[in-house]
Formats: C-alpha cells, sequence, structure tokens
C-alpha cells in the first residue's frame, strides 16, 4: 500500500512493538517524526513509523488529514468519517508487514493526528492496544467501550485550538462506558511538551490494562505482551 511515511526506527532484529505516528494540521510525517525520536529511545526493539496523510492544505504547506476550512461541530464527524476507511488501512497494513499484533501496536497522534487515531479506533475493533492523543478530541464521543485498547489523553490546560474540555468530555464518556484510560493535564498550549513526552512514555511503560486486572482477578493468565 503506498502512502507517505518515515521511519523512524527500524531495528535490526524483527521488532517487538509498533509505533504509528500522525501529525496535525500543516504539518508533515518527517517533522513528526521528531516526537518520534523519544518514543524510539524509550522501546529501541519497536519499529517507529511517522505517517503522512494524502491530503495538502489548501496553501500546499503541509498536510492535512480532513478539511479544516469551514468545519463545525455537526460536519466535523462526516468529514473524519470519510478518511477513517483509509487510515485504518494504513494501521493494517503495517502490522500484517511486521507481523505485529494489534495488542503490541500504539498509535500516537497530536491534533488532528490524534482526532483520526481516536476515531480509527473507535470505528475498527482492536485496531491497537494502545492510543496517545496529544492535544486531540473525538469528532463524536464514543457510545460504546474500547474493549482491549488502552486511550491516554494528553493535554494542555491553556491549549486555544482543542479546548481542554474536549479531553475532559473523553475521558468522562469512556468512564462510562467502561473503557480502560488515563488522562494528564498539562499547563501548557497547543502543543505536545517535553512533561507530556514523559507522560506518554512512563503510562506506556507503568500503566498495567485493565483488563489484565480483570483476567488475575477471574482466575485467567494474561501475558502481558504490548509495551514492557
Amino acid at each position: 500500500m503506498k502512502h507517505e511515511h518515515h521511519v523512524v526506527q527500524s531495528p535490526a532484529t524483527p521488532p517487538q512493538q509498533l509505533f504509528l505516528l500522525f501529525h496535525g494540521v500543516g504539518d508533515n510525517p518527517v517533522s513528526m517524526g521528531q516526537i518520534g525520536e523519544f518514543f524510539a529511545s524509550a522501546f529501541p526493539q519497536a519499529l517507529v513509523i511517522s505517517i503522512g496523510s494524502p491530503h495538502l492544505i489548501p496553501s500546499g504547506l503541509g498536510l492535512q488529514w480532513f478539511s479544516v476550512e469551514g468545519v463545525t461541530e455537526e460536519n466535523r464527524a462526516e468529514r473524519v468519517a470519510a478518511e477513517i476507511p483509509h487510515f485504518v488501512e494504513i494501521v493494517r497494513y503495517w502490522q500484517k508487514q511486521t507481523g505485529i499484533a494489534p495488542d503490541a501496536t500504539a498509535l500516537v497522534g497530536f491534533s488532528q493526528g490524534a482526532i483520526m487515531a481516536l476515531e480509527a479506533a473507535k470505528a475498527e475493533a482492536h485496531l491497537a492496544g494502545r492510543i496517545v492523543a496529544f492535544s486531540g478530541r473525538f469528532a463524536a464521543l464514543p457510545e460504546h467501550a474500547f474493549d482491549r485498547t488502552v486511550v491516554h489523553l494528553i493535554h494542555g490546560s491553556d491549549d486555544k485550538v482543542i479546548n481542554v474540555k474536549h479531553a475532559e468530555q473523553a475521558a468522562e464518556s469512556l468512564r462510562r462506558n467502561g473503557s480502560d484510560y488515563t488522562i494528564d493535564i498539562e499547563p501548557v498550549g497547543h502543543g505536545i511538551s517535553e512533561a507530556m513526552i514523559d507522560l506518554a512514555l512512563e503510562r506506556l511503560r507503568a500503566y498495567v490494562p485493565q483488563r489484565y486486572w480483570d483476567e488475575a482477578l477471574s482466575g485467567k493468565r494474561g501475558e502481558i505482551i504490548a509495551f514492557k
């Protein structure tokens, strides 16, 4: 499957995890790959790929996953939904190419890239084990549980582009639906700070998905394979 991408890290031995990064409006996979370097350093056995959207913004300077021209609360979900099949196809392509299971796949998105990752996981059951959503939101809040996917919401309290209330509403919706999630708020604007990256890495390393606790309580033994 042909699509623009930037390989941040490809380990010499078969990769144990798959990290796919998704940029925001006006950005590109090479630039977003700089964020990927932090994940590559923390997970040296991971294949880390930064993915580019197929759509140029009107100025031609940068990419976008869906058009923001005239976007409203009413039409955003429809615009996102139109792009989800292609987005899911990209994730499945890299999983198939590497043989890495969804449980060991993390989708890391910023802003519009986070919107796409969240909505794709909502639309496609068991697409990834982890979603790291920096400064993102759902186009429409989820109505059903995410099953095996853990969502890590990381947002700036002073975000003027995507208000922090969207992260808080997402967390409440996930809690109400019985989904596994974390939420962290940092005193920054719309961006990815070093503290936010540290939080993401800590969540990936240390947070044990609720399903493993549930399996332990039920007497089952589930192997934690995703992010050791």
